[in-house]
C-alpha cells in the first residue's frame, strides 16, 4: 500500500501534509510532519498540484484558503475538530461592540468562517510571540481558553479576553492522571501542550506546541518522559530518541478524528482525487488575511 501511493503521489504531483497527530502510518507516507504552524507554512511553500491534508478540516481548510488554486483533498472528510467550532459569531461582534482598541486573535485550530471575522491567526507555537506584538491592548483570544489562559500569563500587559472553547483530548487530561504516571516513572520530565488544562500546566515541567515538546525531548539531558499531549507524536519522539523512554497519563489521550487518517483512506482518496475542500472564493479572500498576518508576524 505504501508503494501504491509514493507512486501515486509523484504520478499526479501530489504532496502529502501531516500532522504529528496522525497514525504512524500516514506519517511514514508523507512529504512533511509537522505541527499547525510548520504545516501551514510547506502548503504556501508547495509547487504541487494537489494536497494531500492528514490531518482535521480545519488544516485542510487553512492550506486551501493559502492555496486557492490548488486541489486540497483530505483522506476522511468527516475528520473534524469540535474546539474549531466553539465560538459563535455574535459573541465576537459583541466583543468588537464592548471594546474600540480590540484584535480578534484566532487560533488556527478554528473554522474558515471564524478565520474570516477575525485579525490574526496564531498556533501552539507562535500564540505568544503575536499577541506580544499586536499594537490593541485589548486581545479577544478564541476559541480555546485554555491556550489564550496559557498566552495571557506570557503577556500580562494586554488584557486578553478568553472564549470558553476547549480541546477535549487535552482537557479531558487531569493533574491526578498526570501526577499516577509521575509515581510509576519518578524521574521522568512532564512535557504538555499548552491546550491543556491549568491544574495539569502546574504539575508540568514544560509547556510548549508539539513541536517544542519534541525539540525539547530531544534536547534534553533527561532519559525518561510523561507526554501530556495526543499519543501519535509518539512516532516522531521515539525515532528522535531511540535511547530514551515516553510515556502518556492513562487513558492515553487519542483523537478518533486524527486517527482517520489510514493509509487505506490516503490511497483511495489520491486514486479518485475525491473528499476535495470547496470554500466560497469570498471566504478564501477573507480568511487568508489574518493567516498571512500570521506568517508575517511569526517569522
Amino acid at each position: 500500500m505504501t508503494d501504491k501511493i509514493l507512486k501515486l503521489k509523484k504520478e499526479k504531483n501530489a504532496v502529502i501534509l501531516t500532522h504529528y497527530y496522525a497514525p504512524e502510518e500516514a506519517q511514514q507516507v508523507a512529504d512533511f510532519v509537522g505541527d499547525s504552524f510548520y504545516l501551514a507554512k510547506k502548503a504556501k511553500e508547495t509547487g504541487a498540484d494537489i494536497i494531500l491534508f492528514c490531518g482535521v478540516r480545519f488544516m485542510g481548510e487553512s492550506a486551501k484558503i493559502l492555496n486557492p488554486e490548488k486541489k486540497v483533498l483530505m483522506p476522511d472528510p468527516s475528520a473534524d475538530c469540535p474546539m474549531a467550532h466553539m465560538v459563535a459569531e455574535g459573541k465576537i461582534q459583541q466583543m468588537r461592540k464592548a471594546y474600540s482598541d480590540l484584535s480578534v486573535v484566532c487560533y488556527i485550530n478554528s473554522t474558515a468562517e471564524l478565520k474570516c471575522l477575525s485579525d490574526v491567526c496564531v498556533t501552539s507555537s507562535n500564540a505568544v510571540k503575536i499577541v506580544k506584538s499586536l499594537k490593541s491592548k485589548n486581545i479577544f483570544f478564541i476559541p480555546d481558553k485554555n491556550l489564550g489562559a496559557f498566552v495571557a500569563k506570557q503577556v500580562p500587559e494586554k488584557n486578553i479576553i478568553l472564549n470558553d472553547g476547549f480541546c477535549p483530548i487535552h482537557a479531558d487530561l487531569t493533574a491526578a492522571q498526570v501526577l499516577k504516571a509521575r509515581e510509576k516513572h519518578p524521574e521522568a520530565l512532564i512535557l504538555t501542550h499548552p491546550e491543556c488544562e491549568n491544574e495539569v500546566l502546574s504539575v508540568s515541567d514544560f509547556i510548549g506546541s508539539t513541536a517544542e515538546i519534541i525539540d525539547y525531548a530531544k534536547n534534553s539531558s533527561s532519559a525518561e518522559f510523561i507526554i501530556c499531549t495526543e499519543r501519535g507524536v509518539e512516532h516522531k519522539l521515539f525515532s528522535d530518541n531511540p535511547d530514551k523512554k515516553f510515556f502518556f497519563p492513562e487513558p492515553c489521550p487519542c483523537c478518533a478524528d486524527m486517527k482517520a487518517n489510514t493509509a487505506q483512506a490516503i490511497l483511495e482518496t489520491l486514486e479518485a482525487e475525491n473528499n476535495e475542500i470547496i470554500l466560497d472564493d469570498e471566504i478564501c479572500k477573507k480568511a487568508i488575511i489574518p493567516l498571512n498576518k500570521m506568517l508575517e508576524l511569526a517569522r
